[in-house]
């Protein structure tokens, strides 16, 4: 992360985000703060508390994209949640700390990869010679010269090598070589696989929201009793990937991807919390819904975003230096009508822009994976050759912004929802249309989005 000053980052979230200068400049300072606290000596480290951000804005305007983003560049667990489905504690409902909780499954993850490959090498040496032994199965004097002790004095002579072994080792290595080479990938053998130990009954409790306990009953009971074993053809193929799969569960560390997970949570972990606004509200207020989805949710989001322990199954999870990212339209709240204790944890407001004509032409042909690029792209998969013209791009973002201005302002979201419409027929046809080349232009335009341009209710039509 050394390498990614604040400069870097902006030019990084510029690629994928088009505007919001100002949230891309605080968000990237934050970030960059991150990497710089862990310079510092260890009694000054745990001092410096991360500075928390609050985003205001319509939805669509790239709120949690820049917070996705983030996450990606510094590769740091990251989990989004939206606070309007937490309930005050002793209400049914998902607790706040399963924010931590699923943050931390993240990391293990994460960890899990990374142990993943630093042992697939070896995991997958280890598949192909069990593979190998399916195929041809060693000689029974292979084992007993295995077995053979020189140190013992009943032992005896050395077992001799049978006549036909050294050409068996030839076969074993002929075999080695169009197992490397996919020779043999059709090829049926027969293995023995364990089947997956799942309790209907737990299963039943986990949809009904038994996992936001933070135990585990599924695992603890799997362990409990015995994994049914059975034999199975699959192709060569499909072994591979079977033993690939074992060899790696037994070599991958799962106690030390869990240390590793933790240590990254508390160290570089990013929370999302959107609906912000959601949860706002207090004394009087007057909208639907008891204030426990209000003031008494932000009290319980309080001590986890101030720093706490929170036990998930992999051990104790401090979030004293998770740095949690705020969102909200605030349209019909303020910042304001946060509780004050919980304001105070969110230093850094930035307000995102609304978007305009100029930003959806810069968003449907600028970024690293443009929505123009995204269906031309598609359109190939079918031998179709879709061309934009320039004045075809900006009809489509005039169309945006006035569709956003006389209904609900959903932001780049409602680009989606116009391009679907305008490539309706082309993608259903484009199976049949092969080394076509389709020219959009303003009058094709015209013709597929004037049923509802001209209307007066554009939200019954694109919503």
């Amino acid at each position: 992360m050394q390498h990614l000053t604040p400069k870097e980052i902006v030019r990084e979230l510029d690629k994928y985000i088009i505007g919001q200068d100002k949230a891309k400049r605080k968000v990237a300072i934050a970030l960059r703060n991150r990497w710089r606290r862990l310079q510092l000596p260890e009694d000054i480290r745990d001092e410096v508390i991360p500075k928390n951000i609050i985003m205001i804005g319509s939805t669509g305007v790239g709120k949690t994209e820049i917070a996705r983003r983030l996450s990606k560049m510094a590769d740091a667990p990251f989990v989004k949640v939206e606070a309007s489905k937490f309930t005050e504690v002793g209400y049914v409902g998902r607790d706040c700390e399963s924010m931590i909780r699923e943050l931390t499954e993240v990391a293990v993850k994460m960890a899990r990869e990374e142990l993943r490959a630093e042992c697939e090498e070896k995991a997958r040496e280890q598949a192909e010679r069990r593979l190998l032994d399916l195929l041809l199965p060693p000689r029974r004097m292979k084992e007993k010269r295995a077995e053979f002790n020189p140190m013992d004095p009943g032992a005896g002579d050395e077992p001799a090598i049978e006549p036909g072994q050294a050409a068996e080792e030839k076969a074993r290595q002929l075999i080695a070589r169009k197992l490397a080479s996919g020779e043999l990938d059709d090829r049926e053998v027969e293995l023995t696989v364990s089947e997956s130990n799942q309790n209907a009954m737990l299963q039943v409790f986990a949809a009904s929201g038994m996992e936001e306990m933070g135990l585990n009953l599924q695992d603890m009971f799997s362990h409990m009793s015995p994994r049914k074993q059975k034999n199975k053809k699959v192709k060569v193929s499909e072994a591979r990937e079977i033993l690939l799969q074992e060899a790696l569960h037994e070599m991958i560390d799962m106690d030390l991807a869990a240390r590793r997970a933790i240590e990254r949570v508390e160290s570089s972990g990013i929370v999302f919390l959107d609906e912000i606004d959601k949860i706002a509200g207090r004394g009087g207020y007057s909208g639907h819904g008891p204030d426990v989805s209000r003031e008494g949710v932000q009290r319980d989001i309080l001590p986890i975003v101030e720093g706490s322990t929170v036990i998930t199954k992999y051990g104790s999870v401090r979030t004293d230096h998770i740095l949690f990212i705020a969102a909200g339209a605030f349209h019909n709240a303020k910042i304001s009508d946060l509780i004050p204790e919980l304001q105070g944890r969110f230093p850094i407001r930035v307000e995102l822009d609304s978007l305009h004509t100029g930003d959806f032409i810069r968003i449907l042909t600028e970024t690293e994976c443009s929505l123009v690029r995204q269906y031309q792209m598609m359109l190939e998969t079918e031998g179709v050759s879709l061309v934009f013209e320039e004045q075809a791009v900006a009809k489509i973002a005039e169309i945006c912004e006035r569709v956003n201005t006389e209904s609900e302002d959903i932001g780049a979201r409602r680009l989606h929802t116009i391009m679907e419409y305008l490539l309706e027929n082309v993608a259903f046809t484009a199976s049949e249309r092969q080394g076509e080349e389709i020219i959009i232009t303003p009058e094709f335009i015209e013709e597929h989005l004037a049923g509802i341009v001209e209307r007066q209710d554009l939200n019954q039509y694109i919503l």
